[in-house]
């Protein structure tokens, strides 16, 4: 609710002065209608028609002015029946005026009011509504005339370029205001979660930290207590580092994974996700813990749910062959980089390496759990999965998906 009522009052501060200014616009353009109406009666032909059809505008612009007051009021349907206005009152000018008139470019009956409408096709609708409605506005002036001459080409030039141009303005605002109410959205939660960073730290981890110093001094099931809050300290300083929220703790160390006790449900590839792109982030964070370090970037790093999930299959896998084969005690680091053409996963470990042909040996017995848990799946995502191994050095799996499969905010 706080988010729609911020983009509504950035939204109004960029289109509400275009519809006040339009509003405007109809109201004086019909009465330079009436004028020149009025200037040159005598010489009308049909000097009733004009004066029936200058009633029924007068009528309809005073009437819908509620119309154009904002985007909401100005539906389709009203833009269709305002045009339509336009266009009979350009269509009843022979009928009305004399034809030698009409022929040395006499102003039709709406005169520039027509515009009018037009423009309220670009602020509704941008510059594609407004190429529709500029487009039959010059089919009319071309009936209107018989035959195309220059001062009609001039006008249905000037108003088809016009309406196209401010249509494509008011995209471009309004892509802005999308842009600028996402900042200010962005601001408020970061001002938020540091905020409530200084509470945290100033309280709830200055007491976990103490308990875990107290309870390694006393030992015994105090030392328990004390390690159990060692790690919610490290969990909760991610969750206020990165502001983000654990999904599930499954994965992580919490309910036996990577660097915990062994895991009986391994990280289930076939859970449901949503249909839309997820923030791969949200993903990967419930693997941090006393063991693994997770660093990433500030901002959403969006992923097509699938790929997301495949990636997230992955860096499950890599954390596991690191416990399985650098032991309980090693220390692992997660880091994402959310680049222009690629989205990148490291994870790396301080472990003893692994050593020179022993990868080969492991796909040739059957074990394929770097070749299939990690490559296959990179592969299978258009990315690739390198793997780097020195020994007594430790080990760093780098997975990268290109930037193709990633949805950028």
């Amino acid at each position: 609710m706080v988010k729609e009522r911020r983009e509504r009052a950035v939204r109004m501060s960029v289109e509400q002065p275009l519809w006040r200014a339009l509003t405007g616009y109809r109201v004086l353009t019909m009465v330079y209608a009436i004028l020149l109406f009025g200037f040159a009666y005598q010489r009308f032909h049909r000097p009733w028609v004009a004066v029936g059809y200058l009633a029924v505008l007068t009528g309809w612009t005073l009437a819908t002015i509620p119309r154009v007051a904002n985007a909401a009021s100005c539906t389709k349907r009203f833009l269709c029946a305002d045009l339509t206005v336009a266009l009979a009152g350009i269509l009843l000018t022979p009928v009305a005026d004399s034809h030698s008139r009409v022929m040395h470019g006499a102003t039709t009956l709406p005169s520039i009011w027509t515009a009018g409408s037009v423009i309220a096709f670009a602020i509704k609708g941008g510059w594609r509504w407004a190429a529709f409605a500029s487009s039959l506005v010059a089919v009319a002036d071309l009936v209107e005339r018989g035959s195309p001459t220059r001062d009609t080409v001039h006008n249905v030039l000037l108003v088809w370029i016009a309406s196209i141009a401010i249509g494509y303005i008011v995209e471009v605002a309004r892509a802005s205001e999308r842009t600028l109410a996402r900042a200010l959205e962005i601001e408020a939660a970061t001002r938020e979660r540091e905020r409530l960073a200084r509470g945290i730290h100033d309280s709830v981890l200055q007491v976990l930290a103490m308990v875990q110093r107290r309870g390694a001094e006393l030992g015994g099931a105090s030392a328990e207590l004390g390690r159990m809050a060692g790690e919610q300290e490290i969990a909760l300083r991610t969750l206020v580092s990165s502001g983000l929220v654990p999904a599930q703790r499954g994965r992580g160390e919490a309910a036996g994974g990577p660097f915990g006790e062994p895991c009986d449900e391994p990280f289930a590839e076939d859970q449901p996700l949503s249909a839309g792109p997820c923030d791969l982030r949200t993903l990967l964070a419930p693997f941090a813990g006393p063991r693994v370090s997770f660093a990433e970037p500030g901002a959403p790093v969006l992923l097509a749910a699938a790929v997301a999930n495949e990636l997230t299959a992955a860096v499950s896998a890599a954390l596991d062959n690191v416990r399985r084969h650098a032991g309980q005690n090693a220390q692992a680091w997660v880091l994402v980089e959310d680049e222009p053409a690629e989205v990148t996963v490291t994870v790396r470990d301080d472990g003893p390496g692994i050593p020179p042909g022993r990868l080969a040996v492991a796909e040739g017995e059957g074990r394929l759990g770097v070749a299939q848990s990690i490559r296959g799946r990179l592969r299978d995502l258009g990315g690739r999965a390198e793997l780097v191994s020195v020994p007594g050095q430790g080990t760093e799996v780098e997975l990268t998906v290109p930037r193709g499969k990633a949805v950028r905010t």
